[in-house]
């Protein structure tokens, strides 16, 4: 994975297969890369995009506090396709948050994806489809909504579901998605 790495360290987007879908990923904390993948999905401007962490320590990146009943919750979900949704009213974080002020989270269950993490950074990934489309089931499936305006493709297992989405405040979790 060391090309996928090197790509996505230099501010590259591609394809993977997350554990839920194929997604669209880059770096998170890379304003160009995150606005890129707005454009190449052509996604609404106002939606935040899910961010893949590879441990909980990821989350003081983005200067997101969470207190120990939020901490028990992360421990039960994570790593796994469940996402979770910290409030983040940093304005430095704008371009992630959209205006919600607050952002998602999921830790993969996947080792591999968790250990790329670990090298690149945290990685933004929403699924892998222009916005209004079907999210891309296989790698040619994202070739042919894509072609060459990302900068690679990696096949993997996916489950073709998307993540349950939690959000959790100090006053308990609330079910967004199941």
């Amino acid at each position: 994975m060391s090309k996928i790495e090197d790509i996505l360290q230099q501010g590259g987007i591609g394809i993977l297969a997350t554990d839920t879908l194929y997604g669209i990923v880059g770096q998170a904390l890379n304003r160009e890369t995150v606005e890129r993948i707005y454009g190449v999905k052509k996604r609404t401007p106002t939606k935040p995009f899910i961010i893949m962490v590879s441990d909980i320590k990821d989350l003081s990146l983005f200067h997101v506090d969470i207190d120990h009943t939020m901490q028990e919750s992360i421990d039960k979900y994570w790593p796994g396709p469940v996402s979770i949704i910290l409030t983040c009213d940093n304005p430095e974080f704008e371009y992630l948050h959209r205006g919600t002020n607050s952002l998602a989270f999921r830790m993969p269950a996947k080792p591999k994806l968790r250990e790329l993490i670990a090298k690149t950074g945290p990685l933004v990934a929403p699924s892998a489809n222009p916005e209004g489309l079907e999210p891309a089931q296989t790698i040619d499936h994202a070739r042919a909504y894509f072609h060459d305006e990302v900068d690679f493709y990696e096949e993997g297992l996916v489950n073709t579901k998307p993540s349950k989405i939690i959000k959790l405040t100090s006053d308990g979790e609330e079910v967004i998605r199941p």
